[in-house]
């Protein structure tokens, strides 16, 4: 990712990560608002409830008409008195019934044919239909809004748009309502039928009777404003507690965003610094009272900066011991290369290209253990460990040492012979690495025909191995420096340059990978004289 980018992404006015929260939350509380608004379950409830109303206000009327609008008629037949509805009658009682009412009707003959409807005023030239107006809107504003928006959606919600149109033939008959045909044949019925200006028309249908004789059927019908006033005042309601709990969502995601997206952009600021800015040491800010994952990520962030500036100091510490140690030999080399071109004497030449010869070989032995000291890292990440059976690997240690050794050389005794069960997590060739040195150096500082011992056991969930010389022991107060890279505190009487000083410190290197430690101690009698040195190595057994 080019600087630029990142310029980009850090120069952003809102956070993604708090659009993404706000998205979401607000996503879940429009599916709930509109699941809410729906109504569904409500608004069937409203019109079954309008529906039985309807239906026991036409009982009343219809058993009116069948008491006050029934005349004879014309004809008769089997010597019984014939009965019919009579339509003037029929029409004075309904207009004096609807008009507290505020509903339609219509009264149907036995025939299906339209006898009355209350809508229609009988006039010299002929009828005039009368059509309620509605009453002028007293919401304005957001509920007017509101309604219109449900008005024209409200066709588009399950249950409602599928509802059959509702439709008046000129003239009207029986056959053009189900619910009518119905009532004719003695038994009541309801519908709703959907009208786009209306919103629903609710009809119910029933006999008009006569001594159990079926003489017509009255249809009352209404429109759905009480239904669509009860819907929009609870919806109403339901956008206002909408209206907060989005509030109140918006400030708790932008709170929840600001937790989490500001510690990540002060992180990521931080780590560009880092990154840009090598040589200043800039702090990774701190969240350890965060007891949440940007706290983890920031406790990771420091720890893996601290470490990136201590490998940084290590190698530059590392470069800087290379280049002196190097440069000691070299300079020898030098000046020996120097003066054997001025130098005739055969004895003072060979001399000096013994000279040449050591500085050569020390040169070779300080890049060899430099390289394996520059690698070290990279191959113990990528080696796979394994259960390694100390005792096991300490007697094949001295059985080599034992078979190998010279007369007179430092000898090497196991003193866990028979322990068992000893057994570590690690990496066998590097631990092998690791008490190779610990033996060679305990060989270089031991007396001739001196004892070496090599002990391990298991205390405390660990496994102990110490390595004992019965050499001069280590200078007062250099426990810890004889771990450092390049160290050389060798025995007199040893040739110089035989040892780089790398050993030590690549075995600390080695059980450090280990998750172990190594330390060394100086070994005293009673008299508290100094009797040797040890070397000892804990290694976890888990």
């Amino acid at each position: 990712m080019t600087t630029m980018m990142r310029r980009h992404r850090r120069g952003r006015a809102v956070s993604p990560i708090t659009l993404r929260i706000l998205a979401v939350n607000i996503l879940a509380l429009a599916i709930l608002l509109a699941g809410m608004l729906y109504l569904g379950a409500y608004r069937r409830s409203l019109i079954e409830g309008e529906l039985a109303a309807l239906g026991v206000q036409a009982e009343l009327f219809a058993a009116a008409l069948g008491e006050g609008a029934v005349g004879p008629a014309p004809s008769e037949s089997d010597g019984e008195t014939a009965q019919r509805l009579a339509p003037e009658a029929a029409r004075q009682i309904l207009r004096r019934m609807v008009e507290t009412s505020g509903v339609r009707a219509r009264l149907f003959a036995g025939d299906g044919a339209l006898l009355v409807d209350s809508r229609e005023l009988a006039a010299p030239t002929g009828s005039v239909e009368i059509e309620e107006l509605p009453p002028p809107r007293a919401d304005t504003g957001f509920a007017h809004a509101l309604s219109n928006l449900f008005d024209r959606a409200l066709h588009w919600l399950p249950g409602t748009g599928d509802m059959p149109p509702y439709r008046e033939s000129a003239p009207q008959v029986a056959g053009d309502y189900d619910e009518v045909v119905q009532a004719l044949g003695g038994e009541p019925a309801g519908a709703a039928r959907g009208d786009a200006p209306a919103g629903m028309v609710i009809s119910a249908a029933v006999p008009v009777q006569r001594y159990k004789r079926v003489l017509g059927a009255l249809m009352l019908s209404k429109g759905s404003r009480d239904i669509e006033a009860a819907l929009l005042e609870v919806r109403v309601g339901i956008v206002e507690v909408f209206a907060v709990v989005l509030g109140v969502t918006v400030l708790l995601s932008l709170y929840l965003a600001g937790t989490i997206a500001r510690p990540i952009r002060r992180l990521a600021a931080a780590a560009e610094r880092v990154r840009a800015q090598p040589k200043h040491r800039h702090a990774i800010p701190d969240f350890g009272h965060r007891d949440d994952e940007i706290g983890e990520l920031a406790d990771a962030l420091r720890d893996m900066t601290v470490a990136l500036w201590q490998r940084m100091d290590a190698i530059e510490g590392f470069a800087a011991d290379v280049a002196h140690e190097i440069k000691n030999p070299l300079t020898s080399l030098r000046s020996a290369v120097e003066t054997a071109a001025r130098v005739t004497d055969a004895d003072q030449r060979r001399r000096l290209f013994a000279i040449i010869l050591d500085d050569v070989q020390r040169i070779d032995r300080l890049i060899t253990d430099i390289s394996q000291a520059s690698r070290l890292d990279a191959e113990l990440s990528r080696a796979e460990t394994g259960p390694v059976d100390v005792t096991r690997m300490l007697a094949t240690l001295v059985a080599v040492h034992t078979t190998t050794t010279c007369d007179g050389a430092p000898r090497l005794r196991l003193a866990a012979e028979n322990a068992s069960g000893l057994v570590v997590n690690g990496i066998e060739g590097r631990l092998v690495q690791v008490f190779n040195n610990l033996i060679a150096n305990a060989e270089s500082f031991s007396p001739p025909g001196g004892r070496i011992t090599l002990d391990a056991r298991k205390e405390n969930g660990a496994v102990t191995i110490c390595v004992e010389d019965e050499g001069p022991g280590i200078p007062g107060g250099k426990e810890d420096a004889i771990f450092d890279r390049f160290y050389s505190e060798r025995p007199p009487g040893e040739k110089f340059g035989i040892h780089s000083g790398l050993g030590l410190s690549i075995s600390k290197q080695i059980v450090a990978s280990h998750d172990g430690t190594l330390t060394a101690e100086n070994l005293r009698d009673e008299s508290g004289r100094v009797r040797g040195t040890r070397f000892t190595v804990r290694l976890p057994t888990e």
